[in-house]
């Protein structure tokens, strides 16, 4: 039985054992201190105080992850939501043009980018991958607020949250921005060092970060606020005189800048407060049912992830009845209120114990936080549910196949829905692993990509290729079993189709 197990083991124990676990615990912590103390050892002088304070928060987390016991949230506590906490936004006031200039003075744009694209077969940060036209998740980035700033006289800094997995390219890609009308500013997540499973003891030698870069992890984005703070930025932004940022995914290509959301916050009607947090939702459907909901819970609205849930409720969490809505991740959050939580140390986000298996056969865990999870810390926190459009996120090939269709035309870096769909929902599209997962080999399946316009359903499995001039509309199933190919013609139309077997067009 691993020292974790031992730890979080059944808690209707005899004191004796209640004794002992607390004394592992207090051990298990003293011990890592002394660890972290021995790798600070390592670092040259002039990157201690840096480290130290990084630690300082790995510390804070690590104490809390062994003092939690099961679920973080007691399920019949869970309280419907309040009248007026998820606002429309179908009745959310469009500011006038005269005074959006003044707004934008007061935001911040912040992307979270510390992602690798490993998961999509790519080396290097996930925002430098080409989703359309040759244009990366940065390029568009920096397109759409450049717009922003051109078209309304105003300067909105970009910030980008790099991790040390993204750092150093992520700098050689924002030369080129240089001489576009706009400000890029990076900050590093912080650098924590993953835990033996059984010994619960950090499995760096030394502090030295690149030179066994498997030891150390960056600790999810809810470490935005503390990273945030340290870097100086947020204290030079409110200087400044700027009230708000806006944080999101930089893989979520629907999270542009949203002005009548920042009316909402700037201008509040007279009989709301002002609000320090607010957490854009949208409609769940079955394709979500995984996705983190919001719920009232001890008198404040608070995010609640799936990790969170019992397991005797994970099918009530999943029930799309039950829970209406779900996080997009794109937030927004008054920085002199990050600054004072910060400050306070209030900021006690709910801990995601993330399991990993290294090459080496070695069990490590990664102590980490969601950004959305800080809601229930500031005041006045709302929800607003958006329209499906501002969540467009590319996590897997088969979102890179809708985005990069006739389903959305570029605007200025916004992807704009085609107006000749007739639902707004975007079609469920499911690609085999084996032969689509990788970018390269996915894009090499595709002449051409397919006119998507009328698709509600596609699925992929197998050795499929698709000629040049495809349309696909209703839906289709194109299975090739092991062994076989199915080529699809240039020029072919399937609508409502099941295509399986051997399929092979030969040129003669």
């Amino acid at each position: 039985m691993d020292l974790l197990s031992k730890i979080r083991s059944h808690q209707r124990t005899p004191s004796g054992s209640r004794d002992f676990k607390e004394a592992t615990k207090r051990d298990a912590l003293a011990r890592v201190a002394v660890e972290l103390e021995r790798l600070v050892s390592t670092i040259p002088e002039n990157r201690r105080p840096l480290v130290e304070k990084e630690f300082a928060g790995f510390k804070n987390l690590f104490s809390r992850f062994l003092a939690e016991q099961g679920p973080s949230v007691t399920w019949e506590k869970i309280e419907k939501l309040p009248e007026g906490a998820v606002i429309d936004y179908n009745t959310l006031e469009t500011p006038t043009t005269d005074n959006v200039h003044h707004m934008l003075d007061k935001l911040v744009v912040v992307k979270l980018n510390g992602g690798l694209g490993t998961s999509m077969g790519c080396k290097g940060p996930k925002s430098v991958i080409q989703v359309r036209n040759e244009l990366t998740f940065l390029d568009l980035t920096v397109q759409q607020i450049e717009h922003l700033n051109k078209t309304y006289k105003c300067n909105v800094p970009l910030v980008l949250m790099n991790s040390f997995n993204t750092d150093d390219d992520t700098q050689k890609v924002i030369r080129k921005y240089r001489g576009l009308k706009l400000e890029i500013h990076t900050f590093n997540q912080s650098c924590h060092p993953r835990i033996n499973r059984e010994s619960l003891l950090p499995i760096a030698k030394t502090g030295d970060v690149h030179s066994d870069i498997e030891a150390w992890y960056p600790p999810g984005h809810g470490d935005f606020y503390e990273s945030f703070y340290n870097s100086g930025l947020l204290q030079k932004f409110i200087k400044e005189g700027r009230t708000y940022c806006f944080i999101s995914n930089i893989d979520n290509l629907g999270a542009t800048v949203d002005l009548n959301i920042l009316n909402l916050l700037l201008n509040p009607e007279p009989q709301r407060s002002t609000s320090e947090f607010v957490m854009e939702v949208t409609d769940k459907t079955r394709a979500d049912v995984k996705g983190g909901t919001l719920i009232q819970y001890e008198d404040k609205l608070r995010l609640l992830e799936i990790a969170q849930v019992p397991k005797e409720h994970v099918d009530d969490f999943k029930s799309v009845s039950q829970f209406k809505f779900f996080n997009t991740n794109n937030l927004w959050a008054k920085l002199d209120a990050i600054q004072r939580v910060v400050e306070q140390g209030s900021l006690n986000m709910e801990i995601i114990v993330n399991n990993k298996h290294l090459g080496d056969g070695l069990n490590v865990i990664q102590l980490e936080t969601a950004v959305g999870a800080a809601m229930k810390c500031f005041e006045g926190g709302i929800g607003v549910n958006v329209p499906r459009s501002r969540f467009l996120p590319v996590k897997k090939t088969s979102d890179l196949l809708l985005v990069m269709s006739n389903l959305y035309s570029l605007s200025h870096g916004s992807l704009v829905m085609s107006p000749q769909r007739m639902f707004p929902s975007t079609p469920l599209v499911k690609l085999g692993d084996n032969h689509f997962a990788k970018v390269k080999e996915f894009l090499n399946r595709f002449a051409a990509i397919p006119d998507l316009i009328e698709l509600d359903h596609l699925t992929v499995s197998g050795d499929v290729t698709f000629g040049r001039g495809v349309s696909l509309k209703g839906t289709v199933i194109i299975i090739a079993n092991h062994g076989d190919r199915i080529d699809i013609p240039s020029g072919a139309l399937l609508e409502n189709k099941i295509v399986s077997g051997n399929l092979r067009i030969l040129d003669h």
